[in-house]
């Protein structure tokens, strides 16, 4: 799985549920703004991160079939494309899947592993992957795109009680990101919850801090810092959300599909090829 973040963790959950052995790929500096319910908070906090009764930490390569074995899903950092290769050469997984929703495909190859698949814009099955499942919310969220592309990114969120862009919370300029307050908490609009290079950070609408990045982390102007549930359900915040587990769905569905529905084939075979790290 590449990637930790919280679309990625509602695949690797759904997947770990469904008795995949599943391994993580994230960066050393993860840019994650739904850190509660992501993956990649094991590299952020440089300690193990549980979502749902679902524990990842951070090993070395040489660690991953202990880690499996454990019943923990392993994360390896792979910041550079070199390293993705050789996780992907030393592991000989049966599955790929690029879970980075990096809207563009970062360098992920039909020929990395018998099944590939894409999650959200940027890739084309049949040419760099041989799934890939829709991220945009509405009537297709989730469904498996066997030949052709997800919907292109349109920059705009889904509509989530009545608001749309004006959930996010972004950038205006370029430095140093330092948050003043907690995932969890009710913020009203106009609200400041972090600074850049000591400009303020302010919240378009009151919900809930649904989102926001690690502070410390070096920031562009415009990059998402975190965003705002309207909905001001608190629990939404720690839990996988609704749009993760219709990603998940589609994902499990094109494993097995592509596979030819032997799940028990590939549930084994991956494990086979683990237990030789």
């Amino acid at each position: 799985m590449k990637g930790g973040g919280d679309i990625a963790t509602g695949i690797a959950n759904r997947l770990y549920q469904s008795h995949f052995s599943v391994v993580i790929l994230e960066l050393d500096k993860p840019t994650v703004v739904r850190r509660t319910v992501a993956f990649a908070q094991s590299v952020i906090q440089n300690s193990p991160a549980t979502v749902e009764g679902v524990t990842a930490k951070v090993v070395a390569l040489n660690e991953v079939h202990e880690v499996l074995s454990s019943g923990q899903i392993p994360v390896l950092l792979a910041s550079e494309p070199f390293l993705v290769k050789k996780v992907i050469d030393t592991l000989k997984p049966v599955a790929v899947v690029d879970a980075i929703i990096a809207k563009r495909n970062t360098g992920t190859q039909i020929t990395d592993a018998p099944v590939v698949i894409g999650v959200g814009p940027g890739f084309i099955a049949g040419l760099d992957v041989h799934a890939v499942v829709e991220t945009n919310r509405g009537h297709d969220l989730g469904r498996v795109i066997y030949q052709g592309a997800a919907s292109a990114n349109t920059s705009i969120p889904g509509n989530i009680g009545g608001y749309t862009i004006e959930r996010l919370i972004k950038a205006q300029n370029a430095g140093k990101f330092i948050g003043c307050r907690e995932i969890g908490e009710r913020i009203a609009a106009g609200e400041v919850v972090g600074y850049v290079d000591g400009v303020p950070v302010k919240v378009a609408i009151t919900g809930i801090l649904r989102g926001l990045l690690q502070t410390g982390l070096t920031v562009n102007s415009g990059m998402k810092l975190g965003d705002i549930d309207p909905r001001c359900r608190r629990e939404h915040c720690f839990t996988i959300s609704d749009k993760a587990r219709a990603v998940s769905g589609g994902v499990l569905e094109a494993l097995l599909h592509c596979r030819g529905n032997n799940r028990a084939y590939m549930v084994s075979n991956l494990r086979m090829n683990c237990s030789g790290v």
